[in-house]
């Protein structure tokens, strides 16, 4: 026997309330300009008493449109992702469109496969945080003319995507500069995975500031995983290689954290003995001790502007820019000086 369905639909509503389906389908919608005060508040008291759920298929087939996105990150087990994903979600619920979150784990595998299952859910737009290249994901969106951003990450390509980047150039920059400043000769540096545009863009960072400095040392530049042990790992292998440093700058916070660890347990003092830089600026930095000097990126601000640039983009707005770069800042704190 065919279980019959509880739920409540626009038509129950009507029967309910004595008004047409349309009447109701626009209360609901807030376009009812030109129906009474009383009917309108009748319809919403009774849709809020019965749980009234839209018909989300019905509506996208009416409309062309979901008003959902999706947002493909790497690792949102990183608070800096976290955090970005939370100020993604707060502007595309002010704007009216839910998110579907899809972590990556760093897979470039499971990374495409998200994003058939996103495009097969007719979801109107991607925020897109790449794990590596990103060329296969990019042809699947496009190969299906689907708005997408990308944040963060920026791909390694001679075509300008719309994105919402970060100077990482100017942040190493900043950072080297800073360290110099405090009289540190020998500063090492633990960048992320060579793969990714930003772990490149950091290394020129690095490398063209302290050949103009003069201090300039490949064997004082390291590569790990944007990940707590990633900073660990390379902090153990720059004590073990017993090469001479005063200051090391990480390519994120979470290494940052897990170097300190490192430096602390081999009995280095922070920062009297080596000075300690990161990378984010998450809010980890200063609860730890001693709290991390950082190059500060804007994280929930780039989420906001990440997510309404999509937005205007699937709603045709036209965009001042394609792209939008934010500037560095310098936070100094404990383990600096």
């Amino acid at each position: 026997m065919k279980r019959k369905s509880n739920k409540i639909t626009i038509e129950d509503l009507a029967k309910m309330v004595g008004v047409s389906k349309t009447t109701v389908s626009l209360v609901l919608n807030g376009k009812a300009v030109s129906i009474g005060k009383e009917t309108k508040k009748k319809i919403l008291k009774l849709a809020e008493e019965l749980n009234y759920v839209p018909n989300s298929i019905a509506r996208s087939l009416a409309t062309k449109k979901t008003n959902t996105i999706g947002v493909i990150l790497p690792d949102i087990s990183n608070p800096f992702f976290a955090e970005m994903t939370k100020a993604i979600e707060d502007a595309s619920n002010n704007l009216g469109y839910n998110i579907i979150l899809c972590n990556t784990e760093n897979d470039r595998t499971k990374e495409d496969e998200y994003i058939k299952i996103l495009l097969s859910r007719n979801i109107d737009g991607i925020i897109f945080i790449a794990s590596g290249n990103g060329s296969k994901a990019l042809k699947i969106m496009e190969s299906k003319s689907l708005p997408y951003v990308l944040a963060d990450r920026p791909l390694a390509s001679k075509e300008e995507h719309y994105g919402v980047f970060f100077k990482n150039f100017e942040g190493i920059k900043l950072a080297v500069r800073y360290l110099y400043s405090l009289g540190k000769r020998k500063i090492a540096f633990v960048n992320g995975p060579r793969n990714l545009e930003i772990s490149h863009l950091r290394y020129l960072g690095y490398s063209q500031t302290t050949k103009e400095l003069r201090i300039f040392s490949k064997e004082l530049i390291l590569e790990s995983d944007f990940t707590l042990e990633g900073g660990m790992k390379a902090t153990e292998d720059l004590i073990r290689s017993k090469i001479e440093f005063d200051s090391i700058i990480y390519g994120n916070d979470i290494m940052a954290v897990g170097g300190l660890k490192i430096l602390i347990r081999n009995g280095i003092k922070v920062p009297k003995e080596v000075n300690v830089i990161g990378f984010d600026n998450i809010k980890y930095s200063e609860l730890i001790e001693p709290e991390l000097t950082t190059i500060a990126q804007p994280i929930y601000e780039m989420g906001l502007t990440a997510a309404k640039m999509l937005i205007d983009i699937i709603n045709g707005n036209e965009l001042a820019q394609k792209s939008v770069f934010f500037d560095p800042k310098l936070i100094v704190r404990k383990t600096t000086g």
